[in-house]
């Protein structure tokens, strides 16, 4: 049975956006050592072993049959397009940028699933939220036109091209949005975690590293610093975290963990700002509150309700 977030449940998120918001940053912190394309499919590919190994040998969850051709592979193709989209959107933008976009992926989710699910049907408050947050996108994409400093202003990312490597990140977020869909209208809602991640890593590798041959990105470079990276990926981010993810999904409340989700991006602004040295304009930052504020609105909407209904009770003596 699933219960109310705890303080054990808090200290571990707080843990898993440090490290997701990592992600990015530890993709291009290395981009001259090794291609971020090829970086994303090896990390998949070495989370994938390792997924299937902690099943095998610890957990022995039984797999559902005849999943991964189907849904599986649906599921899979999506996966691996939303990294595409991340590994060349880190190539023309800011790491920060993508933290951010990337995390609109509950938008997409929850209208995808207002269309195929009737059980998760949006109110009139969670498309305010919606709406607020495409407002946000708007004015994060539009805003250094608005305000006439062009798309070489000061404080932007220094390539020309990176409103194209914005607009990948938003696509990767639409993507990973669809995932979620799709995961939970096919039978993958009934398989094991571990089932469902394992279909998601072997597509990404599978896919992305032709990819990247085909497209030449294979440099490789073994410093310790880009090893260290990739390790990091691939055990902690790729595997560890997700795995953990996962074990909370089971245990607490999605909705109130999908509320503290939401310091993910905001890790990945900060940590790209200290580490990169990037700059964030105002027009980002005031986009990127939008976004977020509408996609509190979207995923809090119970919450929200179980807040405004006890103090409801309390001012009426109940």
């Amino acid at each position: 049975m699933r219960k109310h977030v705890d303080g054990a449940a808090v200290a571990i998120m707080v843990t898993l956006c440090f490290i997701w918001g990592t992600q990015q940053v530890a993709i291009k912190a290395v981009a001259g050592d090794i291609a971020p394309m090829l970086q994303v499919g090896l990390r998949s590919g070495g989370a994938a072993a390792l997924v299937w190994l902690f099943n095998r040998f610890v957990l022995r969850e039984r797999w559902l049959p005849g999943v991964a051709l189907r849904s599986g592979l649906v599921v899979g193709v999506l996966f691996a397009f939303e990294f595409l989209c991340v590994a060349e959107g880190l190539r023309l933008t800011n790491a920060s940028h993508i933290a951010v976009l990337l995390y609109t992926a509950p938008m997409f989710a929850a209208i995808g699933l207002h269309i195929k699910l009737p059980d998760e049907r949006l109110a009139p408050l969670q498309w305010a939220g919606i709406a607020l947050a495409f407002i946000g996108i708007a004015v994060a994409f539009l805003g250094p036109a608005l305000l006439g400093g062009g798309l070489s202003a000061p404080g932007l990312p220094t390539n020309p091209n990176w409103l194209l490597g914005d607009l990948l990140g938003l696509l990767g977020g639409a993507a990973w949005g669809l995932t979620t869909v799709g995961v939970r209208t096919t039978r993958l809602s009934e398989a094991p975690a571990t089932q469902t991640l394992f279909c998601q890593l072997a597509c990404a590798f599978v896919l992305l590293i032709p990819f990247a041959l085909f497209t030449g990105q294979t440099a490789f470079h073994g410093t310790p610093l880009a090893l260290a990276s990739l390790g990091f990926q691939t055990v902690v981010v790729t595997f560890a975290s997700y795995l953990t993810w996962f074990w909370l999904l089971r245990r607490y409340f999605a909705a109130r963990l999908g509320v503290l989700s939401f310091m993910t991006p905001l890790f990945g602004v900060v940590l790209g700002v200290v580490v990169l040295h990037e700059h964030v304009d105002a027009a980002f930052i005031a986009g990127s509150v939008l976004v977020l504020t509408g996609l509190l609105v979207v995923n809090s909407q119970a919450w929200l309700r179980q807040l405004f209904g006890r103090g409801s009770r309390a001012r009426a003596g109940v």
